[in-house]
């Protein structure tokens, strides 16, 4: 594999990194149909994908001492990070004490499918404030759409005791669920039940783009009849807004509204994905290799192995910065002249596989989904953003939303056909909320223009319920 750095090459390492690390590399002990990763396998044949004792020592001291903050996260994925067994994660926690620097504070953040996890881990857990992110597409029949064992059989049942063994514990957790053909077209559905089952607070929706090819890589613009469409996604974060607006801001925590949130408050989105640059989130192999992000693990991106150069040289190196600065320097100009660029940014690199209406390339697929989404909420999200500026709560919102809404309901109550819509659309009551005298409101959003809609009757009537 190739190593992007020369003797030549002066390395100037941010203050602050992240690495994604992967002690087993890319095993697991899950089969799920759309994960990216698996493949990666092949790039290490014969390995015995297990991280040695010496590398980890040496990962850790080099990881620690590049950091110049006072708190620093390790972070542990796969494949799946419980297959080095408990007795792995003991030795990283003693390390990271005997190397951390005076004043610093050392996390964990440790993504798992859950199917191991007992008593034991989870104590482990708790004893040392690992942050757990666990993986739930759903209910069951959507969870186990893709999210199959070795043997394709369902695992949803198996998540679920991890779930409740993480409770009773008291380990801090968040649900990683993604969004794909399987479950895309039922966002209330995921949502209610990652809310109200599952007693979730801080949730992450990762969209499924996989691409259609045989290497694992980001190449070719073809994607599986697995990925959902960029129209899905937008569809599935409106629904899904709608109703957090509501009923939940401050109670349950969804990453990319609180994206969102920064972005109008005037901050940095602070999420790679919508960060104007990006090059600061790499990913390193079971065998010391580091690459330039977690999505970019393949021989073109390989920066070089932790034994043979610094880490602290790799992440400074020239071919990364440029690597994170691509994110910005390719982005086109239809994305340039966009009204939700300030919190997109084009979306992740390597999602970028489309043309622009005018023909030039590095259009992200989801943009459509993206820009749906981002319009839709602009209003509540300046609404959230001036509470924080007058340092109030954003959950005001919600009375603000509902105080709208009981007023819009009162002009639709009285309004005649010929009348223009109290929803302020420009079209006739008749035309608009008016065709159902029964009780409608336009579809329970925000919608486009600002508007708050109420009609919870309509609302019902859209989610199959009486």
């Amino acid at each position: 594999m190739a190593t992007f750095l020369s003797a030549g090459d002066t390395a100037v390492a941010p203050a602050a990194f992240h690495i994604m690390m992967k002690p087993r590399g890319a095993i697991c002990n899950l089969d799920c149909k759309y994960c990216y990763f698996l493949a990666k396998e092949m790039m290490y044949p014969g390995s015995r994908f297990r991280m040695a004792d010496e590398l980890l020592e040496e990962y850790t001291k080099q990881y620690i001492e590049a950091q110049r903050v006072p708190e620093v996260t390790f972070a542990w994925q796969g494949g799946e990070p419980t297959l080095m067994g408990l007795d792995f994660f003991k030795r990283a926690v003693a390390l990271q004490q005997r190397y951390r620097k005076p004043g610093m504070r050392v996390h964990n953040a440790f993504q798992t499918n859950g199917v191991l996890l007992d008593d034991e881990w989870c104590r482990f857990f708790r004893a040392h404030d690992f942050l757990i992110g666990l993986s739930i597409d759903g209910p069951q029949r959507l969870h186990d759409y893709y999210r199959v064992d070795k043997g394709g059989k369902p695992t949803h049942h198996k998540v679920m005791h991890a779930l409740a063994l993480l409770k009773k514990h008291g380990v801090e957790f968040n649900i990683l669920t993604t969004v794909h053909a399987g479950n895309a077209d039922h966002p209330l559905e995921v949502y209610r039940f990652l809310r109200d089952e599952a007693g979730a607070r801080f949730l992450q929706f990762i969209p499924i783009v996989e691409r259609d090819n045989e290497t694992g890589y980001q190449e070719g613009e073809k994607v599986t009849d697995r990925s959902l469409t960029a129209e899905q996604y937008g569809e599935f974060l409106c629904a899904i807004f709608d109703e957090w607006v509501r009923r939940d801001v401050g109670r349950v925590f969804v990453q990319i509204f609180d994206v969102a949130l920064a972005a109008w408050s005037g901050n940095r989105p602070g999420l790679c994905v919508f960060e104007e640059t990006c090059g600061n989130a790499l990913a390193m192999e079971h065998n010391g290799d580091l690459f330039s992000c977690d999505h970019f693990v393949e021989p073109s991106y390989r920066l070089g192995n932790i034994q043979e150069i610094p880490l602290v040289e790799m992440v400074g190196s020239a071919f990364q910065r440029k690597f994170g600065q691509d994110k910005r320097d390719t982005l086109p100009r239809y994305c340039w002249e966009c009204e939700v660029r300030f919190v997109c940014n084009g979306g992740c690199p390597k999602d970028r596989i489309l043309v622009t209406p005018d023909g030039e390339p590095g259009l992200n697929y989801l943009c459509a989904g993206f820009k749906r989404f981002f319009t839709h909420i602009d209003r509540p999200m300046r609404l959230m953003a001036a509470e924080l500026a007058a340092r109030r709560a954003p959950a005001n919102v919600m009375r603000i939303l509902a105080t709208e809404e009981a007023a819009r309901q009162r002009l639709f109550a009285t309004a005649q056909r010929n009348d223009p819509c109290p929803c302020g659309s420009g079209r006739k009551f008749k035309q608009c909320h008016g065709r159902n005298r029964a009780g409608t409101a336009a579809d329970g959003a925000v919608g486009l223009s600002g508007e708050i809609a109420g009609a919870r009757a309509h609302q019902q009537q859209r989610e199959g319920r009486p």
